[in-house]
């Protein structure tokens, strides 16, 4: 509802549905470097997984019957593949694996413009502070004149709110943004040795960290995501909010000349 800019593009509908089909195509190519499938099978799945072959209203009408949206995914996704390459898709998965580890390169793809936009609004407050460094302003304290600053100032404490909160977000990235790949009861018992292997590959084949253990019953990461966005969010909020006080127009000053129009008029203003 709220997204903008380039980050719009990264959460939407079919976004994320090839968020998902991304997920069941590196799933594939992992199982076949790891010895599990074919190669040309993995190529043939992986063709395949492309958003635009797939029906988003049709596959949503589906989702009531499974409580997610990857069961009905893969059913379609089964139907357009010969039977023998259809059963090597979704490889010791279960649907909770694809579901979150394509909720985290939703996040990553999104996330990447946030940034830059982020980046961008700190340098421009930055060449703000270094051009108004001494440009003097009123201060306030609650509200209420108080002692000078400089504008320089004031932008200079925008920088360092919107700074601290990307690099905050920045270092959570490196743990948060990891796949979940457990199985069923987060053992990958249906790969058996092959489990870890397959694993290490899904996480390279889509640039996410991995993780020790499966998390799919421990929400940190995604609470982790989330905090660091909203703090992000606050340090962009802190120069909106003040630009939109600066621009407050001030009522007039009382006249010193007793019995003046101009002196009525400002103190009926001012009351």
């Amino acid at each position: 509802m709220f997204a903008r800019g380039a980050a719009a593009e990264q959460v939407t509908d079919r976004a994320w549905l090839q968020a998902m089909l991304d997920v069941e195509a590196a799933l594939a190519r992992a199982c076949a470097r790891a010895g599990r499938i074919s190669e040309a099978d993995a190529a043939t799945i992986t063709d395949a997984c492309r958003a635009e072959y797939f029906d988003l209203a049709a596959l949503a009408a589906r989702r009531a019957g499974s409580g997610n949206p990857v069961l009905p995914m893969v059913q379609a996704l089964r139907e357009v593949l010969a039977e023998r390459v259809a059963n090597d898709l979704h490889r010791g998965a279960t649907s909770q694996d694809i579901l979150d580890t394509a909720a985290i390169l939703v996040a990553k793809r999104a996330l990447a413009p946030i940034m830059a936009d982020a980046g961008a609004c700190a340098e421009a407050c930055a060449q703000l502070a270094e051009r108004y460094r001494d440009t003097p302003m009123l201060g306030r304290t609650l509200l209420q004149q108080a002692l000078p600053v400089t504008f320089g100032l004031k932008a200079a404490g925008w920088l360092a709110g919107i700074e601290s909160a990307r690099r905050n977000l920045l270092v959570t990235a490196e743990w948060a943004l990891a796949i979940q790949f457990g199985g069923a009861v987060g053992t990958l018992a249906a790969l058996g040795q092959d489990g870890p292997a397959v694993a290490g590959e899904l996480a390279r084949e889509l640039d996410l960290a991995e993780p020790a253990l499966p998390w799919h019953t421990e929400r940190g990461r995604v609470a982790s995501i989330a905090s660091g966005l909203s703090l992000l969010a606050g340090a962009l909020a802190k120069p909106a909010r003040d630009v939109t006080l600066l621009a407050q127009a001030m009522p007039p000053l009382p006249c010193a000349c007793s019995g003046s129009p101009t002196s009525s008029t400002s103190f009926s203003t001012l009351a």
